[in-house]
């Protein structure tokens, strides 16, 4: 199970919103009278330990197992099931009633949908014969606070089950989870939006508080000033672009899942053959809270900076006499003794990758791409990477971005990279092309590019940036500011209005929209003014401006908004929500056909 985040100094009570969804979970098992047996959906799995710890499940009764095609062992005569609506997970289901039914084994069955039953579920348990076995509910968790500033819904396939197959499900998901959060903190007066899922949430939102209003009046001033909402497809170039935070980092090369990453015992220091570890990640750990935005080549400064600190600290102790106070500091600095050794092996581990000459040249190009300098260079670098047989990821990254920041590729190279491609990984992954294809992600060239003329209105290349002492988010990227951070930062500064002829150029319609009965000035487009009178809610804390992505936010895009949210003169927290927390590889994976099982 994964560690449970501190939330406590979240700008919003998000412990609440954790407190309220362990409630919910406990009331179910609760209401099931004994011992039971919990069968929980694997992918639930992660987002559950972050909600409830195993021992208070344990304490209500509840044996643990994870659902599986494999049949049901336990003598439980009570059956949970905490399931995704997925027809898959259904027939599963279904083989361990009908195992249990052929062993002649009577058991109660519960079913409980997360976050919402469907149709097509229970239409699979009616055609097996076991609807009427079943006692089916409903288990609304629609986000999970990851960190203090963080939740995430945790849609894994969102972006493409929208930009490619047309499901709009994962559209109203946010909304009822946006709605959900209204419930609690108030209708949020303000809300801008680009890009077509981002418009369509903002008018389901709206649906349903016509529908379920929010009586905005019993809680006075709203605690969230604005919601921010982003399609991902406004800013793919970021995405396709390799992170240099330290948490990017650690997400690109060892992945980061419900908040821990898996190793080795040995990357730890810890000689345990074939033993693998998680290693927590969250704002718990000070020293992880202290580096995690920072650009990792800072990171090994710092680390390198607290072990000559510490070093210095204990040859004095040994060559001095101390005072009891002097002594009870030195203890201090030695209880992070811990988590400074799990940081310089973490970045150990880290700077053999980033040292390789193939790291290095894959981050060259990647600047060469967004600079627009050479396409002829970038082109060949890509087909001698398909020619190798690189990782697909790597090369559709590469591809995407290119794509990307020239409006498609000329029809010649468009056939010829996608013949060399499927010549090279296999005819397979024609579907996977044909993904990319339909969501407007490698598509033939059909107009010219306004790339760079985006690039210099939004000043998305930034020369000569300090990545030690950094002034601006480029920092996270070494250099490019991330475009959907750099709009952020506009619609809080100065609105859209002043940048209209640039957002539009960017794809999809843009929506700015005051509700909940919150008046204010026709004449200006900033959150500083046309919120004046709500800048501060009751106890004096900044007002809370919520930046939501639809189709998922990378780590150093999260950083770049924490970097925005500390500068001096910034008037709002911000709080960021996600459909997944992406990287380029599980963003590009999404759309390979064999993984979507």
């Amino acid at each position: 199970m994964a560690q449970i985040p501190n939330i406590d100094n979240s700008p919003l009570n998000l412990k609440s919103l954790r407190e309220q969804s362990q409630r919910e979970l406990v009331n179910i098992l609760k209401n099931i009278r004994g011992s039971k047996c919990l069968v929980i959906d694997p992918k639930l799995s992660g987002s559950i330990s972050l909600i409830v710890q195993t021992s208070i499940l344990k304490e209500h009764g509840a044996e643990l197992r994870l659902l599986s095609a494999e049949p049901l062992q336990t003598d439980c005569t009570k059956v949970v099931y905490l399931v995704r609506s997925r027809c898959d997970l259904m027939r599963f289901i279904c083989s361990h009633v009908s195992n249990d039914t052929s062993k002649g084994l009577e058991k109660e069955y519960f079913i409980y949908f997360v976050p919402r039953r469907e149709v097509v579920c229970e239409k699979v348990l009616e055609e097996e014969g076991v609807h009427q076995l079943m006692t089916i509910g409903e288990y609304p968790l629609y986000m999970v606070p990851l960190d203090e500033d963080l939740l995430s819904f945790e849609l894994d396939f969102a972006n493409k089950q929208f930009q490619v197959d047309g499901d709009t499900s994962s559209l109203w998901h946010i909304a009822k989870a946006i709605h959900k959060l209204e419930s609690s903190f108030g209708v949020i007066p303000h809300v801008r939006a680009k890009g077509k899922g981002s418009v369509r949430v903002a008018e389901i939102l709206n649906h349903m508080q016509t529908e379920e209003p929010v009586n905005s009046s019993d809680m006075g001033v709203p605690e969230i000033n604005t919601l921010i909402l982003l399609d991902r497809e406004v800013d793919m170039v970021t995405p396709m672009c390799s992170q240099l935070t330290y948490e990017g980092l650690i997400d690109e090369l060892l992945h980061i899942s419900n908040g821990s990453v898996e190793l080795d015992s040995s990357i730890m220091g810890i000689e345990q053959e074939g033993k693998k570890m998680k290693v927590p990640l969250n704002s718990s750990d000070k020293l992880f809270k202290e580096t995690r935005d920072l650009n990792f080549e800072v990171v090994v400064q710092v680390l390198r900076q607290k072990a000559t600190s510490m070093k210095q600290d204990y040859a004095e102790m040994t060559t001095t006499n101390q005072t009891v106070s002097e002594l009870k500091d030195f203890v201090k600095k030695l209880n992070s003794l811990p988590e400074m050794t799990r940081h310089i092996n973490l970045a150990q581990h880290l700077s053999t990758f980033t040292s390789k000459p193939s790291f290095l040249a894959r981050l060259d190009m990647e600047h060469t791409i967004i600079e627009a300098q050479s396409y002829d260079i970038c082109f060949e670098h890509i087909e001698e990477l398909i020619h190798k047989q690189e990782p697909l990821a790597t090369v559709l990254r590469l591809l995407i971005l290119l794509s990307v920041t020239n409006s498609g590729l000329p029809k010649k190279h468009f056939d010829y990279l996608r013949r060399e491609l499927l010549h090279s990984y296999g005819f397979e992954h024609m579907a996977t092309l044909n993904n990319l294809e339909k969501a407007g992600l490698v598509k033939k060239q059909e107009s010219r590019s306004n790339w760079l003329t985006i690039k210099h209105a939004l000043q998305l290349v930034v020369e000569d940036t300090d990545t030690a002492n950094p002034n601006d988010i480029a920092y996270v990227f070494s250099g490019y500011a991330p475009l959907s951070i750099r709009l952020v930062q506009h619609a809080i500064r100065s609105g859209w209005r002043p940048l209209e002829n640039i957002v539009k150029l960017l794809p999809g319609p843009q929506l700015e929209t005051k509700r909940g009965g919150f008046s204010s000035s026709p004449s200006s487009d900033t959150l500083h003014s046309s919120a004046a009178s709500i800048d501060r809610v009751a106890d004096g804390r900044r007002s809370l401006v919520l930046v939501l992505f639809i189709g998922g936010i990378t780590y150093a895009e999260i950083s770049a908004l924490r970097f925005l949210s500390a500068q001096e003169g910034m008037a709002y927290d911000l709080i960021i929500g996600t459909t997944k927390i992406i990287n380029g590889d599980t963003f590009v994976n999404a759309y390979v056909e064999q993984h979507l099982s």
